[in-house]
């Protein structure tokens, strides 16, 4: 008890919020609630103060939305305990909900929804069980400031989606799956983090507004696969798309080309794909399609989480 007290007044002091409540989670009764929904709900709209949701060790089935109208929330678990505490659900885009002849779409899969801004979450996996059955989203963004550390996003296809007008930024952190398992419009820093294909595919699909001078920016990641020479960094979802890559480890997965284009449409004309420094047996600058490119170090200078994420706020995650 006395070091969780200390953990979550470290987390609240590193911050620089005052704390609304603190709320447990566990599944054996022992917490103020068994589901994270549960704790969700309980939670005021509009609160103005940071709220803790500490989520014991354990398999959450459930479908998790976190509306816009609660900002400053967290998801806590234990530390070294990610991979014991898992948020989880198994819709596809095929998937109807209970009484509907509708799909829910891509959109709809999620497992977990973060609607709000100023969400933070450490130790703690996401995840999408489905399987291999098309579109289905392990994790789902939409708000503004977000922090993910430590944290695991399992899945196949469409397993993380950051497709809100906000910041994202996840440090230390484990990303896997398949077809354009990293996608969306938002702006998002990657840093530290290990990013695993699972049998070929593309690891990202950018739909980077034009005016947004960054899309996802991979910043000393570790990317490894299942099958030599199977893989692409990204493919562009929209007109202008973004991705980054600084400094990164590729292993023998990644197709010497690199990226790929989005087959029927003229995306990658304008699509902004650029790499600095990639190490490892996926780094073939010489071999990268003609319309990517390999940044000078000028250029790369701008790549870094600050200038990244600052915005017009000067927001700074590296700060909470």
């Amino acid at each position: 008890m006395i070091r969780r007290l200390i953990f979550l007044l470290t987390l609240t002091a590193a911050c620089g919020l005052a704390t609304g409540k603190d709320i447990t989670v566990a599944q054996d009764g022992a917490g103020d609630f068994k589901t994270v929904q549960e704790a969700i709900d309980s939670i005021p709209s509009k609160n103005a103060k940071r709220i803790v949701i500490h989520i014991k060790p354990g398999t959450y089935k459930e479908r998790v939305r976190l509306p816009k109208d609660k900002p400053l929330v967290t998801f806590l678990g234990d530390e070294g305990a990610a991979e014991k505490t898992v948020l989880t659900w198994n819709y596809s885009a095929k998937s109807k909900e209970t009484g509907s002849d509708k799909e829910v779409g891509t959109s709809g899969s999620y497992s977990t929804l973060i609607e709000s801004d100023d969400f933070v979450a450490q130790n703690i996996t996401f995840e999408n069980s489905a399987g291999e059955v098309g579109q289905a989203v392990a994790l789902r963004t939409t708000g503004d400031r977000a922090v993910f550390r430590n944290c695991r996003m399992i899945g196949w296809q469409d397993t993380l989606y950051t497709h809100g007008t906000g910041r994202a930024y996840f440090v230390d952190c484990y990303v896997e799956g398949r077809v354009d398992f990293i996608f969306g419009k938002s702006t998002a820093v990657l840093e530290n983090c290990h990013i695993h294909s699972k049998n070929g595919g593309f690891v990202t699909a950018a739909a980077t507004p034009k005016e947004s001078p960054f899309g996802y920016v991979f910043i000393h990641c570790k990317l490894t696969g299942d099958t030599p020479n199977s893989t692409c960094l990204g493919r562009p979802w929209r007109p202008d798309a973004a991705v980054a890559y600084i400094e990164c480890e590729m292993g023998d997965h990644i197709k010497p080309q690199g990226w790929s284009d989005w087959g029927g449409n003229e995306n990658h004309k304008t699509a902004r794909y650029s790499e600095y420094k990639s190490t490892g047996p996926g780094a073939n600058p010489e071999k990268r399609l003609a319309w990517s490119k390999q940044l000078t170090d000028d250029e790369a200078k701008q790549y870094t989480v600050e200038n990244v994420l600052r915005g017009n706020d000067d927001w700074d995650p590296r700060h909470l």
